[in-house]
């Protein structure tokens, strides 16, 4: 794909639906993100070692099961043009969730200038990641947090097909409330979706007005075959 081409796949989305979602549930759909192609040569280049900063076997780490790098830069031509078009839909979601998180952080229009302010804050290494699973391997509950400057909202993108590649590995999302038991979701994907979803907290509306709840993702035990996924995390890690 073209970065053309990329660029009037996101521009296609539905915005407003989407900020609907996120606002209700903290999570929206991105139907066709990227083609089978194009998703199909980004999971090939998981054994590409030149591409990666450092990989990451979770079971030692805690983490689950199943292995991730992180890309170095320059990152992958494709990588780079979701991470810079992505931002400026996602930016005004993420300074109307601060305002009602009565926080002070205002984020800057373009993604260049907020990795501006994250190298400047020394998180210099970038955070775009590729994961794969392969059968009983998971990824625990977490948040994808690298620094004091974090963006609110990241992108997680499905280069494998379900039901074809492998089965199970489902995207799991959970809520904790104040005072309540966590909320669980799962958000369906088929190859060439993504999902946006709130990185640590996002506001709710409530009775007196904004409270905070907290977010964590994860994937659920992938039962067979082999799962590609691709994370867009626009902060930088310290």
């Amino acid at each position: 794909m073209t970065s053309t081409d990329i660029e009037t796949r996101i521009a296609a989305q539905n915005w407003a639906d989407a900020r609907i979602a996120l606002n209700a549930s903290g999570s929206a759909h991105l139907p066709g993100l990227l083609d089978p192609a194009t998703c199909t040569a980004i999971a090939a280049s998981y054994t590409d070692d030149s591409l990666f900063r450092s990989r990451i076997v979770m079971a030692r780490h805690g983490f689950g099961r199943g292995a991730y790098g992180y890309f170095a830069y320059p990152l992958p031509r494709t990588v780079a043009i979701l991470r810079a078009a992505l931002y400026p839909w996602l930016q005004p979601i993420a300074n109307d969730w601060a305002e009602r998180l009565s926080s002070a952080i205002r984020f800057p229009d373009t993604h260049g200038a907020f990795l501006d302010r994250c190298h400047a804050a020394g998180q210099q290494r970038p955070t775009p990641l590729l994961l794969r699973y392969g059968p009983g391997d998971y990824n625990c509950l977490h948040q994808d947090l690298y620094g004091e400057h974090v963006f609110p909202l990241q992108v997680a993108v499905l280069l494998s097909q379900p039901g074809q590649d492998f089965t199970g590995g489902e995207f799991v999302l959970t809520e904790q409330r104040p005072r309540m038991q966590s909320r669980v979701e799962v958000v369906p994907l088929v190859q060439g979706d993504a999902v946006v979803f709130a990185v640590n907290h996002r506001p709710v509306r409530g009775g007196r007005g904004d409270y905070r709840v907290t977010m964590r993702h994860g994937v659920s035990t992938v039962r067979s075959g082999e799962r590609h996924t691709m994370g867009i995390i626009f902060h930088d890690a310290a």
